[in-house]
Order: C-alpha cells, then structure tokens, then sequence
C-alpha cells in the first residue's frame, strides 16, 4: 500500500508530490544537483475535505488527487511518509494547476 493512502490532510490542506529535477539537458549534459532547478510542478496525492464557514457549510478543495498544480517557490511543510518526501501546502497556496 502506498505511504500517502494512510495520511490524510486535514481542512483545507493539499499533499503533494514533486516531479523529478531535470538531470539531464536535452543535448544529454548532467546537471549538477546545485545546479538544478527546484521543481514548482507536483502532483496531488492526497486533499482534506476543505474549510468550514462559519455557517457551518464546507468549501470544498479546488483541486482533486491525480492533478498536476504549480507550487510557489517557497512554503510547504515537508512530510516523510515511508522514506519519501512529500509536501503539505494550503489550497489558496496553490498557484494553478495545469489542464490536458
């Protein structure tokens, strides 16, 4: 079973997983790890259920798992389930995510 199956964020909180850094350029050149872009891309593995108003209604996520969002450069708490890294971020942190 998968780590992040058994983790599950609470509100309006989004767990995600980052793509792969590019070591390679496509003339076929390793890049250094210091020379290596952060990712800002990620993939939804996990949402909470969304916030509750003080009316008592649910705002739901705007984001579901499978979703390719782009992150901020900065932010998230990092979460290590099963000696993987993951990353916990507020939906409204979310920059967008990106349509097939």
């Amino acid at each position: 079973m998968q780590a992040f199956r058994k983790f599950l964020p609470m509100f309006d909180r989004v767990l995600v997983e980052r793509l792969a850094a590019e070591t390679v350029t496509r003339g076929g050149i390793m890049i250094p790890e210091k020379s290596q872009a952060k990712v800002l891309q990620a993939t939804v593995v996990a949402v909470g259920p969304g916030t509750t108003s003080k009316e008592g209604k649910v705002t739901p996520v705007c984001v579901k798992v499978g979703d390719k969002v782009m992150l901020p450069e900065y932010g998230g708490t990092k979460v290590v389930l099963e000696d993987k890294d993951y990353f916990l971020f507020r939906d409204g942190d979310i920059l967008g995510k990106y349509v097939d």
